[in-house]
């Protein structure tokens, strides 16, 4: 993927008393060992159906990773965001969300890619991550970077805003999938498509069997369009089409699935 020209501003607030999101939750954090900054989360789309709603996943889920830059290179070594945005046919204009942004690998990569007139929305469940993260694109100068802070069992993304959305190594570490795969349909514009990255191992041991993947994505309704191996050892890209709002199941007409892989 060519990387283009960086973008003159930051959405993200910086250097001053707070640091704006998208969201609607007031949090502080540390961001040095003398003072601490106040991060207004701003509007924030609703919570979506509660979690309460839909079956727990029968299978073990993997504890968020944490935050770390230092497998990047290798993963450009691969030209893996590159596979992705050829695979999902991904390009200038569009606005697309890394959903579990964590340090931000896609956000950074997408940004240059749908430059200038498209967006890229970071999401994640850890606030912590978001502004370390702001503090990155900041750095970098990438004007068209927002944030989303989202929760468990919802993404929290505005309706109707997204062309596409990845998921990228961190599908096994989503505690409600059913919820949040079902809460997600509504931030998706017709004919978007969702990509998840994954490794063919259990869940247990940060992947997702692709036969689990494909059960859990049909139980909420989504249809597969395709799967690919992603080169090397960068695990495979499996493409959805989100359900039509109209046909979706109710959350008590999702049935669970089990994967003995998963347990392993």
């Amino acid at each position: 993927m060519t990387l283009g020209p960086r973008q003159r501003q930051a959405r993200l607030i910086l250097g001053g008393p707070t640091i704006r999101l998208v969201g609607a939750l007031t949090l502080v954090v540390a961001l040095d060992t003398t003072r601490a900054s106040t991060a207004d989360i701003g509007h924030r789309a609703p919570p979506g159906v509660s979690a309460t709603e839909f079956p727990s996943p029968r299978r073990p889920v993997a504890p968020i990773a944490s935050l770390s830059r230092s497998a990047e290179e290798h993963r450009d070594s691969l030209n893996e965001a590159g596979q992705v945005s050829l695979l999902l046919g991904l390009k200038p204009g569009m606005t697309i969300s890394d959903i579990g942004a964590g340090s931000g690998y896609y956000t950074i990569r997408l940004s240059y890619l749908v430059a200038p007139s498209g967006s890229v929305v970071a999401q994640d469940v850890t606030p912590e991550y978001l502004i370390e993260l702001g503090r990155r694109t900041e750095r970098l100068g990438l004007a068209n970077v927002t944030f989303a802070l989202g929760e468990p069992h919802a993404p929290r993304l505005p309706a109707f805003s997204l062309d596409a959305a990845i998921l990228g190594h961190m599908y096994h570490e989503i505690t409600q999938p059913y919820a949040f795969l079902y809460n997600l349909v509504p931030a998706m514009k017709p004919g978007a498509r969702i990509g998840i990255v994954d490794f063919e191992r259990p869940t247990s041991r940060h992947g997702t069997p692709i036969e689990l993947l494909r059960c859990e994505l049909s139980a909420v309704g989504y249809g597969e369009i395709a799967t690919y191996q992603l080169a090397g050892d960068g695990g495979y890209l499996a493409v959805f089409l989100p359900p039509r709002e109209a046909s979706r199941r109710t959350p008590r007409d999702i049935v669970a699935c089990t994967d003995s892989a998963g347990t392993r």
